[in-house]
Formats: structure tokens, C-alpha cells, sequence
């Protein structure tokens, strides 16, 4: 399952992955997502569609990004870490950091709203 994830170049929906690989059986896709989450092989991107979408985390891909979920269809797309972007982020996250007394230890951002096949009529 991990290849299928690997290779797909998107967060995928169980049954995306299903259908990329047959050969897997749905209540171990389900199974498996769930321990392959704890162990933080996994991350599940949840939106208001009826699956949640999964990749592998950012450690074992060395790509960081933030993504772009439609609130209307549920389609997510990567959004690239841009540099100044990043900046800023890491600037915010120092001064919750020095108020909160909290310690980070990465940082995910989805920005949500319409993808374009929603936008447009």
C-alpha cells in the first residue's frame, strides 16, 4: 500500500487506492491505514468529502507542502512550502512558542476553499 501511495504523486482516497491496486482487500487497506497513521508512516487529510484522502508523511518523502481542500467537491491539492511563506510561518509559530510555553514540532497548513472546477460555472 505504501508504494501505491508512493507513486501516485496525490493524497488518494481508500478507494483511489483500491482501484490502483486490486490486489489489496478493502478491510486491510482500512486496517492497515489506521496503524500506518500511529506509526506516522501515514498522514490522513480529512474534508468535507465522503473519504478522507492519505500520503506518506513528509519524513519519509523529504516534500514539504501544504494543501489546497475544496469545500464543495473534496478534491485536495498539493500547494508548495514557498520560502517566504515558510518564513512567516516559522516567525508565528516562535512568538505562540515563547506565549504558550509550547514546544513545535512541525507545522501542517490546508488553506480551504473552491478548487477551479468549482469556481468556475
Amino acid at each position: 500500500m505504501c508504494e501505491v501511495l508512493a507513486g501516485a504523486g496525490r493524497p488518494l482516497t481508500i478507494p483511489e487506492i483500491l482501484d490502483l491496486d486490486p490486489a489489496l482487500a478493502q478491510s486491510s487497506v482500512y486496517r492497515n491505514l489506521v496503524v500506518l497513521e500511529q506509526a506516522g508512516i501515514v498522514h490522513r487529510i480529512v474534508t468535507n468529502a465522503e473519504f478522507a484522502r492519505f500520503e506518506l508523511t513528509e519524513d519519509l518523502t523529504g516534500h514539504h507542502h501544504h494543501h489546497l481542500i475544496c469545500s464543495r467537491c473534496g478534491a485536495v491539492e498539493d500547494a508548495p512550502a514557498v520560502d517566504a511563506v515558510e518564513q512567516a510561518v516559522h516567525r508565528a509559530i516562535a512568538e505562540v512558542e515563547r506565549a504558550a510555553g509550547f514546544r513545535t514540532t512541525g507545522h501542517r497548513i490546508d488553506l480551504v476553499g473552491l478548487c477551479r472546477a468549482c469556481v468556475e460555472p
